[in-house]
């Protein structure tokens, strides 16, 4: 990659951090007795929460990411603005793409090959659960 502009928006902060877990109920309860609650559950992942850091739980059958790190974006403006500066750095990224949480991103790699994720609400509540709100 190359240097380019930064985007208008400055990052501001890390949201989460994602792990593959074999049972995503037992991750939840373990999470839970250490204090975390709970801010999404499906079947195939979880994301629990300690002030407004998070963690994401995939659970086998989750097929979108693996492990790796989110940034968290005010809006959807900066999402597209990010996507744009990685795309013009010749970085390899998914589409940006629509989750069921409320939530918008896309993942890319860094130079050594970690997978990162870049999150922006679409809703209301999906700014709550990101800490945007």
């Amino acid at each position: 990659m190359t240097s380019a502009t930064p985007p208008r928006t400055r990052l501001t902060r890390l949201g989460h951090i994602a792990v593959c877990v074999q049972d995503v109920e037992r991750a939840v309860k373990f999470y839970t007795a250490l204090g975390m609650e709970v801010a999404w559950q499906d079947d195939d992942w979880a994301f629990v929460k300690a002030g407004s850091d998070g963690l994401a739980l995939l659970g086998p059958k989750y097929a979108a990411a693996g492990p790796h790190f989110g940034f968290v974006l005010d809006d959807e403006a900066a999402l597209e603005q990010y996507f744009a500066q990685l795309k013009a750095q010749g970085a390899t990224t998914t589409t940006i793409h629509a989750h069921r949480d409320g939530t918008s991103s896309f993942y890319a790699r860094d130079l050594d090959g970690n997978t990162f994720e870049f999150l922006a609400p679409r809703t209301p509540e999906a700014a709550h659960l990101l800490g945007c709100a």
